[in-house]
Formats: structure tokens, C-alpha cells, sequence
């Protein structure tokens, strides 16, 4: 069950309600507190991009998570769900159980008007605020409704910056064929033919008058030469791969937050706890 606490906490950080799919269905409106418990019993949102009439979503089956609501419907149901005037602050027995029939849920005609708006941060117990003026330890009273406390809550927006990861592109190997020249000096030889001339001696006699004393004769000897021979082979070379590597950079963030301000038209700003002190 979802606490009075715990709501206006959420009022107070601009909370905001998810479904149950965890998709934002928009921003906390108002908190509708039951007559007769004092419980939440609704909360508003603006689903609409342009603002315009409040949605109104059943916290029966809500729970809190962190600055958000977390509601069991999608946007889509939220967003068709009837739209009620509240101009009175109250929900009417018919459009509470309009409401109720809408969203499936079992409604009994009880003494409750589904409460009031929780912004103002009621403390009562029943439907009923009680106006403190003139008790002990209360001085001057309310202008704008009943006197419930002896102070005003000032309250301001703050900045919940947070990351997320996004996709921003993708990166693609590619392979494809290239054809470019090599050159390469390889060394080749070849025979060519040489004439030696040897002197006729006593050693060789013998085999130079072994012959006729003149003859028409043909000596031949084959030659040899090298040449390239070129054979292409595959091979691999390397392995190329994808990978990532996480950068961290600062960016900064502007955005605008508001906050109340309380000013006196009379007498000296006493201020505690180091607050701005106004003249």
C-alpha cells in the first residue's frame, strides 16, 4: 500500500508514473486521497502532448519505485480511460465508479468521495482537515483555507541526472579483392658454347691420328637455360576483428528548475539552518 508519505515525497521530486511494461505513461498531477482512510486512492497524470485534462489511474495495485509510480496498465489504457472534471476536488460516487468499471475493478457504494488533492500535503486522518487556528503554539492563520500548520514547506525542483546507453551507429567489416603488380628479380642461368683449343702433344698424340687424315665431321653439343616459373598459392595473413572500447567524456547538462520562494510584506525574515535571509 502506497503511503501518504511516500506520495507526497513523489509530489515534491516531480515523480512520475510507468506501466507495467516500464514504458513512462507522463508526469504526477495530483494524488486523490480516500474520505474515509486518508489513503491514496488516485493519482493524475497529462498523457496528451499538449497538456490539456487529467488522466486519472487507479493506486489500488501501485507501487513505489524509486521517483516513480509503477501502475499494472500501459499508456494505451491510461490514455483512453475516462476523462472527469474535478473542478470541486472531489470524485463524484458516478465517476468513481465509472472509473472503477473502466479499469476492471470491483467498486461498493461506500461514504467516500475519493478524497482530495494530495499537493497540499494534508495531514488529516479523515475527510475532514481540521482548522488549528488560535490553538497553542499557532500563530496567525491561513488566508487560502482552514489553518493546518503553523508554517509554510518550501519546496524546489532538483536535477536526478542519470545516463543511458543508446545506440549511435554500427561499424562493418568488409572484404573485397584488389589486383596489383608485384615484381621480383629472380635469377636464371644458360649454357652457351665455348671453344677450347688444346695443343697437340705426346700425351695426345695417339688420339689426334685417330682419325682419317681429312674428313668432313659434325660435333654437336645441347644447350640448357633456365627460365621463371610462376605458381600462385592462398594464404592466410592475418585475422581482422571488431571491437569496442568505452570513452568517457564530460557533457554538460542545462536545464530549468523552479522553486518557491516565500516572501513576508512586513516585519524581519528570521531564518534557521542557514537559509537565504531576505531584507
Amino acid at each position: 500500500m502506497i503511503s501518504t508519505d511516500q506520495i507526497q515525497e513523489l509530489l515534491n521530486s516531480g515523480g512520475t508514473v510507468v506501466g507495467g511494461d516500464g514504458e513512462k505513461i507522463g508526469k504526477i498531477g495530483q494524488v486523490y486521497l480516500d474520505d474515509e482512510t486518508g489513503k491514496p486512492e488516485w493519482v493524475t497524470t497529462k498523457t496528451g502532448l499538449f497538456g490539456g485534462s487529467e488522466t486519472f489511474i487507479p493506486l489500488a495495485e501501485g507501487t513505489i519505485d524509486g521517483d516513480t509510480i509503477r501502475v499494472p496498465y500501459d499508456k494505451d489504457t491510461v490514455k483512453n480511460a475516462p476523462r472527469m472534471d474535478d473542478a470541486e476536488g472531489h470524485l463524484s460516487k458516478d465517476q468513481e465508479a465509472a472509473l472503477y468499471e473502466y479499469y476492471g475493478m470491483a467498486y461498493t457504494e461506500r461514504t467516500s468521495d475519493s478524497g482530495l488533492p494530495a499537493g497540499g500535503a494534508p495531514q488529516q486522518t479523515t475527510g475532514e482537515r481540521k482548522d488549528l487556528s488560535g490553538e497553542s503554539g499557532v500563530q496567525g492563520r491561513d488566508t487560502s483555507g482552514p489553518t493546518t500548520d503553523d508554517a509554510m514547506t518550501r519546496s524546489e525542483e532538483r536535477l536526478n541526472i542519470g545516463t543511458e546507453k543508446v545506440e549511435t551507429g554500427r561499424a562493418r567489416l568488409r572484404k573485397y579483392v584488389v589486383t596489383e603488380n608485384v615484381s621480383v628479380t629472380v635469377p636464371v642461368s644458360h649454357e652457351e658454347v665455348r671453344i677450347e683449343r688444346e695443343p697437340i702433344t705426346e700425351a695426345n698424340r695417339g688420339a689426334a691420328m685417330a682419325g682419317g687424315d681429312l674428313t668432313s665431321e659434325e660435333h654437336e653439343v645441347t644447350l640448357h637455360a633456365e627460365r621463371p616459373v610462376v605458381e600462385k598459392e592462398t594464404v592466410p595473413v592475418e585475422r581482422v576483428r571488431l571491437g569496442t572500447e568505452t570513452v568517457t567524456e564530460n557533457h554538460e547538462v542545462n536545464e530549468e528548475v523552479r522553486k518557491e520562494q516565500i516572501d513576508t510584506d512586513a516585519g524581519t525574515d528570521t531564518t534557521k539552518g542557514g537559509e537565504d535571509r531576505k531584507h
